[in-house]
Order: structure tokens, then sequence, then C-alpha cells
């Protein structure tokens, strides 16, 4: 079922999220099976349980081609609860961002190139991956909302903030995360 998603401003999205603690239950696959048709209506390359009004600490993200981020490397399909960042290495890197729940605008976010990445899924059995690139920032991204933090708090220079339609034109405005 596609659900609404919460817009930036809504107290739930700043929460940090709970933790799974049953796996492969109704209700878990129920919220999965939501969040990955609410992501696909609306053309995302991820979304977070909190951002449907879920409050628990779950992902999903995957890309195989989005006419939003054109030169994007895939990304598999995947479905994260509970997941865990490790980042490898300093380097960092500027990359435009966008969200389902700061629709129309888009903003140049740094973020880590490469990391390490784990969980459950919804069955319970246990992923880790390494990520690099558009993959890792992904993550980190569809993460960061499971701490109530949203992509225009890691702004640092909002000359490079603003909405979709003027930034890149051309690009569909209605689709972001």
């Amino acid at each position: 079922m596609i659900r609404d998603v919460l817009r930036m401003g809504d107290p739930r999205l700043l929460r940090i999220a709970k933790p799974v603690t049953e796996f492969g239950t109704a209700a878990l696959l129920e919220v999965v099976g939501d969040m990955l048709d609410t992501m696909r209506h609306l053309n995302g390359a991820g979304i977070a349980a909190p951002q449907i009004g879920v409050d628990l600490r779950v992902v999903i993200f995957g890309v195989e081609k989005n006419p939003r981020y054109p030169d994007a490397e895939p990304v598999p399909l995947t479905v994260l609860c509970n997941p865990e960042i490790r980042v490898i290495g300093e380097q960092t890197e500027a990359g435009w961002e966008g969200c389902l729940s700061v629709p129309g605008l888009r903003g140049l976010v740094s973020r880590h190139l490469e990391l390490t990445y784990r969980g459950f899924t919804p069955e319970g059995l246990a992923i880790e991956r390494t990520a690099k690139g558009f993959h890792a920032r992904v993550v980190q991204h569809e993460c960061d909302h499971l701490d109530g933090v949203l992509y225009p708090m890691r702004i640092t220079d909002f000359t490079r903030f603003g909405f979709t339609d003027v930034l890149f034109p051309g690009l569909d405005a209605r689709d972001d995360d």
C-alpha cells in the first residue's frame, strides 16, 4: 500500500527510531511492503520507516536506472533492519541530494566515500556489504533518517541548496530521496 510521506517540519521525522526486536512478523513485512510500494510509486532511491510514520530502524534503498540520478551506478535493492555503518577512511565527497520528505528541493551534501554497512533482512538474516560512491551516499542518507537527521541539516553552504527545477531544469522535481 502506498503511504503518505511525512514532510520536513513534522516532529516525527526528528525522533530516533526504535530497533526492530521481532523479525519475520506479519506487521514488519507489511511495513516493508508499504515502504517499497511508496518508494517505487515516488521513484525514490530509498526510504526509511520514519518517513511513513513508522518508528522503526528499517530502511530500503536501491537504484537500477533512475532519471533523477542519470550518472549513478546501480545500487542493489536492499531492505535493512537495525543498520550499522562503519566508515572506511577519511575521504568524503560532495553530492546533490533530494528527499521524499523535502519535496522539490536539492542540496549539496558531503558524505563519506566508502563504508561497510550491516544489519538484518526482515526475516532476521544478517547482511554485511561494503559500498562506495553513490551506494554509500544513499545508505548514509537513509540511515540518517533513523536518527532524526534530514539532509538539509548536513548542508554547509546554503548557496548550494534550492528548488530542483531551478537548479536542474528538466529534472523531475516531484521525485526525491
